[in-house]
């Protein structure tokens, strides 16, 4: 009997430190993945992946799972992996391949490795998530790596949570590190807190907010870390698997529709422990889907810098809560027929009223070739629709294919003094006005960096009501392009439908030198725009100007109107 406990505690302690471990986040890491292994670089070519054991006791891996975002393996053998070693995890077929590089075990129906990106995740054999990995193949920061035969390697394993900045590709002339320790193994600080990203609603009672990183999860289903604005209350908190970058609100009270409602979050961690502090604000309501005219095509750069990508941006002028996860960017084609559509958001990202959004393919190109001022409207997409540098057409449409807006652009709506038009976007003067006239388009101003991604644009003028029939404004203006008062506005206003103007300028001793608008049916208020120049499209010197208006109609009603202004430019 008392041989019988002694062996009892012997098999208890032996055996307790790996139960307890099985079960702990983190305990075992992700740290290497062999997702595109050709073309072949020195590593067979076989897709795997290799665990850690970053914890201070043995764990055994018996019944743990590998999954990816279609599926999961199944289940691992009876091993048990030290602390801090390694094993290689492959499918049954690669093992004798990848035995060469260090211990290897296989499971059935091992994942299918996508290369541009994939979620891998690490189950235990109760199916808690241990770790999981969301990875793109810009995480190889390698142009030419990314084309294959290298792997994504972890640099600081005591730092699972850390994402982008704890990956790259291995720098090992094998191109990887099976079995042993990684090539860009480092160590990584990380003393920032959580940031939240944006949040949403998916039905009246419940609220996603998505985190930067994974978050602790017992703050995270602390519900009194929320606050909610508009006398909502929340029933419970819960972060989301695999990743733990959202967590989902639970709602007492349910959400009314056209509201938007502010969310502040306090005390919640990272898996380091760092506590959220900037960056814990955000918004979320009932979106709905966009009618033609709610969203409108606001500016375009469709010649880039050499080393750039196009991008287009879209402005809310709205008062909906619009779902960039349900608009798509799209062209016509030679034949003019809607083509190459492309999801603006591969998950739910809301257009708040008043809100931008910036389409493009390299986001962090983007951040270096104009200011940036908010990085989180800016949306990337791995393939943008073709827009040519000469002409071309932008088009948005809703989730049920109805055109939104649409802007069939020419090179030559550019101001016609810039001799290089690369990298300068175009920018709509009015979010009201009518898409495709294009006096309402214009350069971006050269102070702004020839480009306003994600804010007002550098030539925005929103055309206000009047009283006189004819307006001129600014009485000095400057088209130097430098972004202040580079155009010259001439509104007009009229009592009745049917009337035509003709609009001259003059110079001082006048003569003719621009005639701006020759038989123009109008509307009862409208604008028409003078950048300057002559109509051979030469500039013109400083001085003063006559604008000439006559407006009539059929019926014999004529009126005209002399308006002076001063063109200025800034000596040298």
């Amino acid at each position: 009997m008392v041989m019988k406990k002694h062996l009892f505690v012997i098999v208890f302690i032996l055996f307790f430190p790996v139960f307890v471990f099985t079960q702990n986040r983190y305990a075992v890491v992700i740290d290497e993945i062999m997702a595109d292994p050709s073309p072949q670089v020195g590593l067979p070519n076989n897709e795997w992946i290799e665990l850690k054991n970053i914890s201070s006791s043995p764990v055994n891996l018996a019944g743990w799972r590998i999954a990816d975002a279609s599926g999961q393996s199944g289940p691992m053998p009876n091993f048990t992996l030290q602390p801090d070693s390694f094993v290689i995890v492959c499918a049954g077929s690669a093992v004798a391949a990848m035995s060469a590089f260090g211990t290897t075990i296989s499971v059935t129906s091992f994942p299918s490795l996508d290369n541009a990106g994939d979620m891998v995740s690490l189950r235990s054999n109760a199916g808690n998530i241990i770790h999981a990995v969301s990875y793109t193949d810009a995480w190889y920061q390698n142009t030419v790596k990314k084309d294959g035969g290298w792997t994504l390697e972890m640099s600081d394993a005591q730092n699972p949570c850390a994402g982008i900045s704890n990956w790259k590709a291995s720098i090992d002339i094998a191109g990887g590190t099976p079995g042993r320790r990684n090539s860009t193994n480092a160590t990584l600080t990380d003393a920032s807190g959580p940031s939240v990203l944006n949040a949403f609603s998916p039905n009246n009672t419940s609220i996603i907010i998505v985190f930067d990183e994974p978050i602790d999860s017992i703050t995270a289903a602390a519900s009194g870390n929320y606050l909610i604005d508009g006398g909502i209350t929340i029933q419970s908190a819960s972060g989301i698997a695999p990743l733990f970058e959202r967590v989902q609100l639970l709602l007492n009270t349910p959400l009314s529709a056209n509201t938007v409602y502010n969310i502040i979050i306090s005390n919640v961690k990272d898996c380091k422990g760092n506590i959220i502090s900037a960056n814990n604000k955000t918004r979320t309501g009932i979106a709905t889907d966009a009618a033609p005219n709610d969203v409108v095509v606001n500016e375009i750069l469709f010649n880039p810098k050499s080393s750039g990508s196009d991008y287009a941006e879209f402005y809310n002028r709205s008062n909906k809560i619009i779902d960039a996860n349900r608009l798509y960017i799209a062209n016509r084609n030679s034949g003019g027929v809607i083509s190459s559509q492309k999801l603006l958001s591969g998950s739910p990202f809301y257009i708040f009223p008043g809100d931008y959004v910036v389409i493009t393919e390299d986001g962090d190109r983007l951040a270096l070739d104009y200011f940036v001022k908010n990085p989180k409207a800016v949306l990337t997409v791995s393939l943008l629709p073709s827009f040519p540098d000469d002409e071309g057409t932008v088009v948005l449409l809703n989730f049920q294919g109805e055109v939104v807006d649409e802007v069939a652009y020419k090179d030559d709506w550019h101001f016609k003094l810039i001799d290089n038009p690369e990298g300068v976007s175009l920018e709509r003067i009015d979010p009201g006005a009518s898409s495709q006239d294009a006096n309402h388009w214009h350069s971006a101003a050269s102070t702004a960096g020839y480009g306003t991604p994600g804010y007002q644009n550098s030539q925005y003028k929103l055309m206000q009501n009047f009283n006189a029939t004819i307006s001129v404004s600014p009485k000095t203006f400057s088209p130097d392009n430098d972004g202040r008062d580079d155009i010259a506005t001439i509104q007009y206003k009229v009592t009745e439908p049917g009337y035509v103007a003709n609009s001259t300028i003059y110079d001082a001793a006048g003569r003719p030198i621009r005639n701006l608008v020759k038989n123009a049916t109008l509307g009862l208020q409208g604008y028409w725009i003078w950048d300057g120049l002559d109509d051979k499209g030469q500039k013109l010197p400083v001085g003063t100007y006559i604008i000439y208006t006559e407006v009539f109609n059929l019926n014999g009603k004529k009126e005209s109107f002399k308006n002076i202004i001063l063109l200025a430019r800034i000596l040298n």
